[in-house]
């Protein structure tokens, strides 16, 4: 509003399974779909999103690991939109992966590339896209290191560039502008 007061939406929430426990929420760049990755189930939770009033309606609930896996000790972390939009990843802790999905474009919807080992990287908790969409830099909380993967851009695939930096206890990375 004009002094500053927020309003709730109707309905002022999006629904999720319960015990899921959402944990970060990445809007896709079309700004018409959204991603909330979920800690407790292993899952990314696909939203339409309406900009006149706010509103989220799930579309789609899609697994972080394969069918079978023993989720004991695991959880997600991060959830990331490629620049491109062709593209959502997000990260397993224990499991040790990063979940890559296709994005369908007309309905923001998920198809699994697969779990990709996140390198020498143990409890990958958070992990970013530079703005060129061209790499990752995923940390390791418990290895104490930052690794560099390469993005093929044709495949959403990441790519060792044998590029590793040691840093203590690593948990959030963002691109700034130095402007």
């Amino acid at each position: 509003s004009a002094n500053g007061t927020l309003t709730p939406n109707d309905p002022p929430v999006g629904e999720v399974p319960p015990d899921s426990a959402p944990r970060h929420f990445a809007f896709h760049p079309d700004g018409k779909h959204a991603y909330a990755i979920n800690e407790a189930d292993l899952s990314i939770d696909v939203f339409d999103y309406n900009a006149d009033n706010g509103a989220l309606t799930r579309t789609q609930v899609i697994s972080t690991v394969p069918e079978g896996v023993d989720r004991t000790g695991y959880s997600t972390a991060e959830v990331v939109v490629h620049p491109s939009g062709k593209f959502v990843y997000g990260s397993n802790r224990g499991h040790d992966t990063i979940a890559a999905f296709k994005v369908n474009s007309a309905n923001g919807q998920l198809t699994s590339i697969g779990q990709q080992a996140a390198g020498t990287i143990k409890v990958p908790r958070n992990f970013n896209i530079d703005p060129t969409g061209k790499f990752a830099l995923v940390e390791g909380q418990e290895t104490d290191n930052i690794v560099v993967f390469k993005i093929n851009q044709e495949t959403g695939v990441f790519e060792d560039t044998g590029v590793s930096i040691s840093v203590g206890k690593p948990v959030c990375i963002r691109f700034m502008p130095l402007d």
